[in-house]
């Protein structure tokens, strides 16, 4: 037989909370969440994340290697 009163709470309508405002509605084990970032506001799903090669690492990877243009081709 299974063990009683084992499990935590289950709270069904757990409200998820980020710089105060309320975000959504899920299941937890904790009545309210308080989360810092969320896909609403992370920048990956937002689409505002920049890849910015500053310093020129490819490059200087590419130079560090010895990689040449025809040394990327795949031959058949």
């Amino acid at each position: 037989m299974a063990k009683n009163n084992i499990h935590p709470k289950w709270y069904p309508n757990a409200k998820v909370y980020c710089d105060g405002k309320h975000i959504m509605t899920i299941g937890s084990t904790k009545p309210e969440l308080h989360v810092d970032i969320w896909s609403g506001n992370h920048p990956f799903f937002t689409g505002s994340q920049r890849i910015i090669d500053t310093e020129g690492r490819v490059e200087r990877f590419v130079r560090k290697y010895n990689f040449k243009s025809d040394d990327n081709k795949i031959e058949n």
